[in-house]
């Protein structure tokens, strides 16, 4: 509809133009009008210069200069008129008597192009609305193609923007492991040799950020081949049969171009386990899933396409993508560690001026379980704040700022805390922090605020001095009374408490249930993990927990849970009343100076 209101417009506004042209040159000369009998008056005393006939206009100059127009019946001669109305041939042939033919652009502008225009525009009309029609069609036919170009792009600005290994800092064991792809792509004929089956299938997966998509144009850049990069999501539309025509179309345009590869961003879209009931069975993406797995087993020996895909759910994929000759090669991609990250930190950091101040090894510790995509953040978080204040280059300031406002978000000078609850808040982070700085299993105080940052009203930033893959029960233990310090803090100063301590609360009882019935340390109940999570994820929530003990056995976690708290309370008071005299001195100088860094803290406390 919108495509045939937008002819119709072409059409008048063409049609507009013609007229416009046609009557700007079909416009005679302005002259002014006389009259037959005037004219014969005018022939009869002689003061007629000449006289031009085109059509039935008949143009009169006059010997004194002027100029004037007059019309002759149609289909009669000028002279047969004037001679039947008296004037004699002596006084015709004293004037010059001019007859004008219509040649070229006047004969097609008076004569023929009155005729034509009408059957030029409604011709034009009809072409442009069969066009559309075609158009239409042609996009119906095309609805089941993916939208990628058959051809790779080979232009320098191609080259210059390709991504080897050397730009993805971090993630050594998976550039090993797809360096072998590299491999197989570049010389099949080395591996074939000793009758090694190429993998087609590679699946890349690890948490949000830590830079699958990344690592997989880098294995076509270090290898030089056509890059098809698609999501999962792409594939599944409204209409039946549209993802399976898809995933065909895909996989003929990279067999074209092979060697190339294929890659197919959060595959858990369509990969999810077939026939998994409520949120998981969806006849469309069903087909879809189908196609791909006939695909991955259609190819030849000979036919150098690598499909490469990338999840960070591999737990709700299906099981016949996982097989061998299909995804057979998995990467693992993890977190990065403190190294890693201070690679990470240096290749964003390029293009970015860093005064000699900024650390980018103590920004690397200060970010544990940042992934790569947060380091970016970070560093472009910094950028931002030395903007806004004018700066040239990235003080080490504005880093540090950038990680607490990532962590925990923007500054919010404007929420200003009353005397009291000031008071509060600083009691509560100098009972955390004095607590986290005496345990020895607690990891360190890296610095202490008062300062409103997103929800919180203030914070204690402790974080590890080394990244660590296992945790003991001991330093599980430890984190428990720091994170009851805050709320029994407040208890022991105020004979009080505030909401300020709910989520430290709820934090602490996650992390003690998770002691008893996930990690076995609990000696009354022993190594024994209780309660198996249902994985029917629905609205992103998972919908139920099975309960694989007796009620007997509930009562029992319920009071190991609580035997666990009591004693980290018990513990944590006495310390608490040990440390009575650091605890107002930090608090004190906390409401003076709102934030305490690392150093300042450990003077304080020595």
């Amino acid at each position: 509809m919108k495509s045939l209101t937008k002819n119709i417009i072409i059409a008048v506004a063409v049609f507009l133009v013609i007229a416009g042209v046609f009557s700007l040159l079909n416009t005679p000369e302005s002259r002014e009008s006389i009259s037959l009998s005037e004219l014969i008056k005018e022939i009869k005393t002689k003061q007629i210069k000449s006289l031009i006939i085109a059509k039935d206009n008949v143009e009169v100059d006059l010997l004194n200069g002027q100029k004037k127009q007059t019309f002759k019946e149609e289909g009669v001669s000028l002279t047969e008129t004037l001679v039947d109305l008296g004037v004699t041939p002596e006084e015709l042939t004293a004037v010059g008597l001019e007859v004008k033919s219509l040649a070229g652009l006047d004969f097609v502008v008076g004569t023929l192009l009155p005729i034509l225009l009408p059957f030029l525009l409604i011709a034009g009309f009809f072409f442009f609305t069969f066009r559309s029609a075609q158009n239409v069609n042609r996009r119906a036919i095309s609805f089941g193609n993916t939208r990628l170009s058959d051809k790779p792009d080979k232009t320098k600005s191609s080259e210059r923007q390709r991504i080897t290994f050397k730009d993805v800092a971090g993630s050594r064991e998976a550039k090993e492991e797809l360096s072998e792809i590299v491999e197989f792509l570049r010389n099949p004929q080395k591996f074939t040799r000793l009758g090694a089956r190429i993998p087609h299938g590679v699946l890349l997966f690890g948490p949000p950020g830590v830079g699958k998509t990344m690592l997989a144009k880098a294995v076509s850049g270090e290898a030089n081949v056509p890059f098809f990069h698609i999501s999962a999501s792409e594939f599944v539309e409204l209409f039946v049969g549209v993802g399976a025509s898809r995933v065909r179309d895909l996989f003929n345009k990279a067999k074209k171009v092979s060697p190339s590869i294929v890659f197919i961003d959060e595959i858990d879209a369509i990969g999810r386990q077939r026939g998994a009931g409520l949120g998981g069975s969806h006849d469309e993406r069903e087909q879809t899933l189908n196609q791909i797995l006939v695909e991955l087993d259609g190819f030849e020996s000979d036919e150098n396409t690598i499909v490469i895909a990338a999840t960070n759910r591999p737990d709700v994929l299906d099981p016949a993508l996982l097989r061998p000759g299909r995804f057979d090669r998995r990467v693992i991609l993890t977190l990065p560690d403190i190294k890693e990250r201070a690679e990470i930190l240096k290749s964003h950091s390029r293009n970015k001026p860093l005064l000699k101040a900024v650390d980018l090894r103590e920004i690397a510790q200060r970010t544990p379980g940042f992934s790569g995509a947060d380091l970016a953040n970070v560093l472009n978080e910094a950028a931002i704040l030395a903007a806004r204040m004018g700066l040239k280059a990235i003080d080490r300031k504005q880093a540090l700022s950038a990680i607490e406002k990532v962590l925990l978000g923007p500054e919010r000078k404007s929420h200003l805390l009353s005397q009291r609850e000031k008071k509060i808040t600083a009691y509560h982070e100098a009972g955390h922090a004095v607590i986290a700085h005496i345990l020895p299993y607690s990891d360190p105080v890296h610095k202490i605020s008062i300062i409103s940052r997103g929800q919180v009203a203030g914070y204690t930033l402790k974080l590890p001095i080394e990244d660590r893959r296992l945790h003991s029960k001991k330093e599980f233990l430890d984190d428990l009374c720091v994170l009851l310090a805050g709320f029994l803090t407040e208890k022991k100063i105020f004979k009080d408490l505030t909401t300020g301590a709910s989520n430290d609360l709820r934090e602490a009882t996650r992390l003690v249930r998770s002691l008893v019935t996930e990690y076995g340390m609990s000696k009354r109940l022993g190594p024994v993990t209780f309660g198996e999570k249902e994985e029917m994820i629905f609205l992103s929530r998972t919908l139920s927990e099975q309960h694989n003990y007796s009620e007997k056995t509930a009562a029992v976690i319920d009071d190991e849970i609580n035997h666990f708290i009591s004693r980290a309370v018990a513990k944590t008071e006495k310390l608490l009343n040990q440390l009575s005299p650091k605890l107002k001195l930090i608090a004190k100088t906390l409401m003076e100076k709102e934030t305490l860094e690392k150093e300042e803290f450990e003077k304080l406390m020595a």
